[in-house]
């Protein structure tokens, strides 16, 4: 099979995603638009966490169908999100294992990049790992990216779907979030959330090292119930010190609704203080 007959089964199975305009506007086309994959032909959509930042979502299909898509539930740390559909005449991409491909093969990422809808380019493998935008792995590839192919299909020559595109890191590689982080999202559930804003700051005082500023609590949320507050300094997790906001995202993952124990600092107090914190799941946080 040539690559443009792989090309237009993937088209077949790609989305645009507009989230806070409507389809064909000309601010849907500049703002708020990505890519989206159907993942199997009950109407269920995998794109990225960053492109459903809003709650009034729209898909576009291949041929020209728009209808409206519910968040069901979405990991802010692998940027992953899962929409769900009513619609019929779906066409679900053939998946495949993420694990099984190998440094130098060829892949294909088609999407909507701006404006184009199902753009496709081509490029190898380069590596596996994290990159510089988190901790997580991605698969990198040498496809041309450009921002509107977030959400949309990696696919290995066959066309069996291996990532979702994600980003765009420096030196231009192209980041794909690995299809089996998909399969864990769907069997697992999404992550727990603390339901806090945090920023990366120098600890002050001797020793240093850097903390987690709480900037915002969600009310009702697990730090509300906690009682944490706008101002604290999360420095450690489960005793063990907090070198980065991926420090906290790996624990968060790794608990999944658990408890999770938080060392911070309030105010100007040298001393440290605990709490334990009750996690919760929320498909929609």
């Amino acid at each position: 099979m040539s690559i443009g007959e792989v090309g237009e089964r993937l088209r077949r199975s790609t989305v645009v995603v507009t989230n806070g305009a409507k389809i064909g506007s000309p601010r849907g086309r500049k703002e708020g638009a990505g890519s989206g994959i159907v993942w199997d032909a009950s109407g269920l959509i995998v794109t990225n966490a960053h492109v459903v930042d809003s709650p009034d979502l729209t898909i576009q299909f291949r041929d020209g169908r728009t209808t409206r898509a519910v968040l069901d539930r979405r990991d802010l740390g692998r940027d992953l999100a899962i929409l769900r559909v009513e619609s019929g005449r779906l066409e679900p991409a053939r998946r495949g294992e993420s694990r099984l491909i190998r440094v130098g093969e060829l892949v294909i990422a088609v999407g909507n990049p701006l404006g184009f809808i199902g753009a496709l380019s081509t490029g190898v493998v380069y590596g596996f790992g994290p990159a510089d935008i988190g901790s997580h792995e991605f698969i990198q590839t040498t496809a041309r990216l450009a921002p509107g192919n977030s959400g949309g299909p990696l696919a290995d020559a066959e066309g069996n779907v291996i990532g979702v595109n994600a980003a765009i890191a420096s030196g231009g590689l192209g980041l794909a979030v690995p299809a089996n982080a998909v399969r864990r999202l769907l069997v697992e559930g999404p992550p727990a959330e603390l339901g806090v804003t945090l920023r990366p700051v120098r600890i002050p005082g001797p020793g240093g090292g850097i903390g987690l500023l709480v900037l915002s609590t969600a009310v009702g949320g697990p730090a509300d119930y906690a009682s944490l507050r706008v101002g604290d300094l999360l420095t450690g997790v489960n005793g063990k010190r907090l070198t980065g906001a991926d420090d906290l995202r790996e624990s968060l993952d790794r608990t999944r609704g658990a408890f999770l124990t938080i060392q911070f600092m309030r105010g100007g107090e040298g001393k440290g203080r605990e709490v334990t914190v009750r996690l919760r799941q929320d498909s929609a946080a």
